[in-house]
């Protein structure tokens, strides 16, 4: 699996980077330089794309959006900013630890790993990330 997002990450990647390239360039004709000073410092290179959570999206995907999507139980649905917020406030530790251990307050229940019992913690925190992103 890592070695299929590495595979889409670099070439991604090297696809943006010929994107970036200059395609009219024409060639010019110098005149004899003058001595040579220091060369210039290279520019920085471009940022890379932001690489898309395909990990939490397919977790929310086929765990989460079990409750999330609709709310089951006080589950705050990805997009609604109101509900997300107070939330997204509390800091990703106290997020993650809800979710990987299961929480009840005020607004309803989350039960340990969002019912996947399976899942990894990264995995967990992983779409727990995807919800936020899509939440700010």
């Amino acid at each position: 699996m890592k070695k299929k997002i590495s595979l889409v990450a670099t070439v991604t990647l090297s696809l943006f980077l010929v994107a970036c390239g200059d395609k009219n360039q024409t060639p010019t004709t110098a005149a004899p330089a003058a001595p040579a000073a220091a060369p210039a410092p290279a520019p920085a290179p471009a940022a890379a794309p932001v690489a898309e959570n395909s990990v939490g999206k397919s977790v929310y995907g086929k765990t989460c959006a079990l409750c999330h999507s609709a709310g089951v139980a006080g589950a705050p649905k990805p997009g609604d900013k109101d509900d997300w917020g107070p939330r997204i406030a509390q800091g990703k530790d106290t997020l993650y630890k809800h979710a990987i251990e299961g929480f009840t307050g005020a607004k309803g229940m989350m039960p340990p790993r969002g019912g996947g019992s399976s899942l990894t913690d990264d995995e967990v925190k992983a779409a727990v990330d995807f919800m936020v992103a899509q939440s700010m």
